[in-house]
């Protein structure tokens, strides 16, 4: 009896000091995993702070470009000013939405920390919703670089690009080839390369609203697990 009573309180004890370590263990798991929370969570957010900013620019430079095409054949004489700006517009800035913390998590063993298996999914998923988005911008960048641009540089002067009080301004304005709007504006490459760059931006819209929408879904479950006792 006394030998059986030492074996049990021997097992006892090492069940205790396995329960402590174990508990000790999943102590230090969930720091871990709130630290990857929190690296995550300021990722998000500021994600969602740019794509709000880019979705409202977006939405611009559709109505700018829909404004373009209603001068499709316009004659020069009954251009305005800001019309020729939107007309020879190249403005485009590309978003930038961070990845650092997502990708660490994909790429390290940082997954195996997080418990949630609807939040791995999620995090799992998101890079390939990042590559959509920056694969469109590229699109739109290789229609205003390789199409756009050329066939405006073509037909219209620098003169009406570059500032009104430089010197190269009063150079070309006394020397060089005048623009030719009228020629511009009924070339067929340059409609299609605008309604193009329409077309694209309306799918970059859509990405933007989708991403941003993944993005929040994402950062609100992160916050249920900061919270989480």
């Amino acid at each position: 009896m006394y030998a059986l009573g030492e074996i049990l309180l021997i097992v006892i004890g090492l069940l205790i000091a396995l329960k402590i370590n174990n508990l000790n263990e999943s102590r230090k798991n969930r720091i871990v995993e709130l630290k990857i929370y929190e690296s995550l969570s300021q990722e998000l957010q500021t994600n969602l702070n740019v794509l709000d900013s880019s979705i409202v620019d977006y939405t611009k430079n559709i109505q700018d470009l829909q404004n373009t095409i209603n001068y499709f054949g316009y004659q020069p004489n009954k251009l305005t000013q800001e019309a020729k700006s939107l007309i020879v517009n190249l403005n485009y800035e590309r978003t930038i939405v961070r990845n650092e913390a997502i990708n660490s998590i994909n790429a390290t063993n940082k997954f195996e920390f997080i418990e949630s298996d609807s939040l791995k999914r999620l995090i799992a998923d998101y890079p390939n919703e990042l590559d959509s988005f920056d694969n469109q911008q590229k699109k739109i960048e290789n229609i205003i670089t390789d199409r756009l641009k050329p066939i405006i540089e073509k037909h219209i002067s620098l003169i009406e690009i570059i500032p009104r009080n430089s010197y190269s301004y009063k150079r070309l304005e006394n020397y060089g080839n005048k623009s030719d709007y009228g020629e511009l504006l009924v070339n067929r490459e340059y409609q299609n390369s605008v309604i193009d760059r329409l077309i694209q931006t309306k799918g970059q819209l859509e990405i933007a609203k989708n991403l941003r929408k993944k993005t929040k879904t994402i950062a609100t479950k992160l916050n249920e697990e900061l919270h989480r006792t």
